[in-house]
């Protein structure tokens, strides 16, 4: 997500992925009980590739960009169980960004990218039915038979993943212009061919790109999504090596 978007839906989903990122504690159990139609695995070694490529597309692949927004700490790493958030204010926050504390936390989360990148991954396969219960009846088969296209290789898996972190699921009404989406839902309905491996990324790419460049068309004048529209493709890009 282009970090200059001030609106309130771009930090809302600012605020979700730092909480996902420090939810560490629940990762063995949720990703153990979650009961999902199409089941994405991938390697300890292309967990932790993934989970670079999202930090570098996130925070510039620093450590010290791992914090930089304002992550709360687990209950296990808090003092008092019954803070949620050690820091009172973004003032007090940003005073404490050279603490030993802050150095820790930034450490923890630079030494847990794969058990991170793991939960991105079940928050992907959990949104699958989500998906599919927004789409219509008709699209329904298309729509699994392209997830499952992605999922088989792990290229196909960072974009899923790092395209569900960065835009959504595409599921909420609420993120629509002209009743359009650009999510990860509005992307796979764009895709038809029955080809693996690169040749789905390819096209999940090409998808992704017309969804965006979409989406920056539909939105409203005022908002000048259009300066943020190269950076959303460079990201896409990745997706292919590009």
């Amino acid at each position: 997500m282009d970090k200059r978007d001030s609106s309130r839906e771009q930090r809302c989903r600012r605020n979700r992925r730092t909480r996902v990122l420090l939810s560490l504690a629940i990762v063995t159990s949720i990703c153990t009980g979650l009961q999902t139609l199409v089941a994405v695995t991938v390697s300890h070694s292309d967990a932790l590739r993934i989970g670079r490529r999202i930090w570098q597309n996130e925070c510039n692949g620093t450590i010290a960009g791992l914090t930089s927004r304002g992550a709360k700490l687990p209950k296990l790493l808090s003092e008092n169980a019954e803070q949620p958030c050690p820091w009172n204010s973004r003032s007090e926050f940003l005073g404490a960004q050279h603490t030993a504390e802050m150095n820790q936390l930034r450490q923890f989360l630079a030494d847990t990218v794969d058990l991170q990148t793991e939960f991105l991954i079940a928050r992907l396969q959990s949104a699958l039915p989500k998906m599919l219960s927004e789409a219509a009846p008709s699209d329904r088969a298309n729509l699994e038979q392209q997830f499952e296209r992605m999922a088989r290789t792990p290229q196909g898996c960072y974009a899923l993943v790092d395209y569900v972190n960065f835009k959504g699921e595409g599921v909420l009404h609420t993120e629509r212009y002209h009743g359009q989406g650009w999510g990860l839902l509005q992307v796979l309905a764009g895709m038809h061919r029955t080809a693996g491996d690169a040749a789905a990324v390819d096209e999940f790419v090409r998808s992704a790109k017309a969804v965006l460049i979409r989406r920056v068309q539909n939105a409203p004048a005022e908002r000048r999504e259009s300066r943020w529209l190269s950076g959303w493709i460079r990201r896409v890009n990745s997706y292919s090596g590009g």
